[in-house]
């Protein structure tokens, strides 16, 4: 896709701080420092876009951007990072499961694992819970230059298979080579324009 345009729109909390549900959506969900930020960044060739953070647990609230006037892309919090305090922790899944089972604009959900581990309870609640919504899910691995090409087979079959699904259904990404950018962009169209 090219792109011409991505802005950040807002920042929000509770869906009366969500802006009007006119475009496409499509939201990023995944562990805290798994990458989601740099994905975002990648997709849309901005290299500020969305603030990145060594420090996991940095998005605590739910960042809307728009790409060309005619998609939103969604950066949900990272989840999973114990160093959050605790009240913190617990708005976090109200907060995004009340965005995911409300928004009507949303296609699918891009959800982001880090290549060099294995998807964890957190991921498995997540896909069952989009299933039960009937929300595509759109998976990535991310940080794919972190491994050797010898590495990255074995980890990205290993992945697949816990999570159930073939391995050509797992986009393998790196935001340092930008490798996986244009099957990413092609999922999300392809959600967009599903009925």
């Amino acid at each position: 896709m090219l792109v011409k345009s991505a802005e950040f729109i807002t920042s929000a909390v509770k869906p009366n701080q969500y802006p009007v549900a006119q475009l496409p959506e499509i939201a990023f969900a995944g562990r805290s420092n798994v990458g989601k930020s740099s994905l975002i960044n990648v997709l849309v060739n901005r290299k500020r876009l969305v603030k990145t953070s060594s420090t996991p647990g940095r998005t605590q609230l739910i960042n809307f951007f728009t790409v060309n006037e005619e998609l939103m892309l969604v950066d949900l919090p990272g989840y999973g990072y114990a160093r959050v305090p605790a009240a913190v922790q617990k708005k976090w899944g109200p907060m995004v499961e009340k965005y995911l089972s409300l928004r009507d604009t949303l296609k699918a959900v891009i959800l982001i694992l880090d290549i060099r581990r294995t998807p964890r309870q957190e991921e498995f609640d997540l896909i069952h819970w989009l299933g039960h919504y009937q929300i595509p899910l759109i998976p990535i691995l991310t940080k794919a230059d972190k491994l050797s090409k010898n590495k990255q087979r074995p980890q990205h079959q290993a992945n697949a298979a816990a999570l159930g699904m073939p391995p050509e259904d797992l986009i393998l990404f790196s935001a340092k080579t930008r490798q996986g950018r244009d099957k990413v962009w092609r999922a999300i169209l392809n959600s967009i324009t599903s009925v």
